[in-house]
């Protein structure tokens, strides 16, 4: 993920109670690979739009990951991680009106400020003043509590006696696996479509994709555990790629035309490159992993077939639908969570998800 964001975490001791800081435990990003889990300062109002969520769930991405493992140098050892969760208001600045003390919300992976020529432009990723900056530059979610800039514009109400666990999935995942791949690649009826990662992004993106009926969902991985998940959330093929004969699998089942979507769903070289092995003539090739290394773009290959490639950072624009869908029982995110911990376990937490193929983890929930 990138942003254009400036704004600044504020770092000032929050105010005191009888003679102590208030503090609260967080997942800080230590540098190097390192983490830990360690006592913070309460984040504190610091303009009149800001909110502080006290955080009831969330989660841990695959971007996350990819933080600690170096992918994002512009991430600063000291930050909170996370940009996905549920939690109360607990504190509201004197120009939020759409919230107040006490209500529940969703938090939206990205910040938008509602004014902006990006915004404008519904690209909320690239909001002048917001876009992915939780977790980023700014401390994130994975904590007791956290700053929610442009509170009115960046958070979602949860209606009473809403199950929480389904809508943490809408902070993120959700609107990324639809938005980055499924709009991206212009799934349509009856369409063919590969799905490369059979990970909590790429089932998004499976779940999502089942709006528009396709004919064919193939998901390919080299998991057989993830590959049978992705059978019971609807795929109508999987493939395991470890014996290097993916393309080929898919081409019989596309009668040698290729598919008209492929879905990058990894972040790594071999699996971009493997959707344009994948995409057929006047096909759609949408990208939503995370990619920390060069790719290399076989333009001698591509370069004749009419075929489009797009990249994106979630705008989280379809995230009013989602939830209305989820609401009306279309669709169930809860399907991905795998793993549940309390705060004080992260560590933990991050152990079971960086080793899926051990742990069988998908989407861990994560109790504040």
């Amino acid at each position: 993920m990138t942003t254009n964001a400036t704004i600044p975490q504020t770092l000032a001791v929050p105010p005191t109670t009888g003679g102590a800081a208030v503090t609260m435990k967080a997942l800080v990003y230590l540098g190097d690979g390192k983490k830990g889990y360690e006592d913070r300062p309460k984040p504190r109002i610091s303009a009149p739009t800001d909110a502080i969520v006290k955080i009831t769930k969330t989660t841990i991405c695959g971007t996350d990951l990819h933080i600690l493992k170096g992918d994002m140098p512009g991430v600063e050892p000291g930050r909170i991680l996370g940009h996905e969760g549920v939690g109360v208001i607990d504190e509201v600045g004197s120009g939020v009106t759409a919230f107040e003390r006490g209500d529940r919300v969703v938090i939206s992976c990205v910040t938008a400020d509602g004014t902006c020529v990006y915004c404008r432009k519904l690209m909320f990723s690239h909001c002048v003043n917001g876009g992915w900056i939780l977790g980023n530059t700014i401390d994130g979610t994975q904590a007791e509590f956290v700053r929610i800039p442009y509170a009115d514009t960046s958070l979602y109400p949860i209606l009473d006696g809403e199950d929480e666990e389904p809508l943490v999935m809408c902070s993120d995942i959700l609107p990324t696996g639809f938005e980055c791949g499924v709009l991206n690649g212009q799934v349509t009826p009856g369409s063919t479509v590969a799905i490369v990662g059979s990970g909590p992004v790429g089932l998004a993106a499976l779940l999502t994709a089942q709006f528009y009926s396709p004919a064919e969902i193939i998901m390919i991985d080299l998991d057989d555990k993830r590959l049978a998940v992705a059978t019971s959330f609807g795929a109508t093929h999987v493939i395991n790629s470890r014996d290097g004969n993916a393309v080929e699998a898919v081409l019989k089942i596309t009668g040698k035309d290729g598919v008209d979507t492929a879905i990058e769903a990894v972040g790594i070289p071999a699996t971009f490159e493997l959707c344009g092995q994948l995409v057929g003539p006047g096909g759609h090739i949408a990208n939503i992993g995370v990619h920390g290394k060069p790719v290399s773009l076989h333009l001698e290959q591509l370069w004749d077939r009419n075929i489009s490639i797009t990249t994106r950072l979630v705008d989280t624009v379809s995230t009013p639908m989602l939830l209305k869908l989820v609401r009306a029982h279309k669709i169930d995110p809860k399907r991905l969570i795998t793993h549940h911990f309390k705060l004080l376990n992260i560590i933990d937490a991050y152990d079971a998800f960086a080793d899926a193929a051990k742990s069988g983890a998908l989407k861990v929930l994560i109790e504040a």
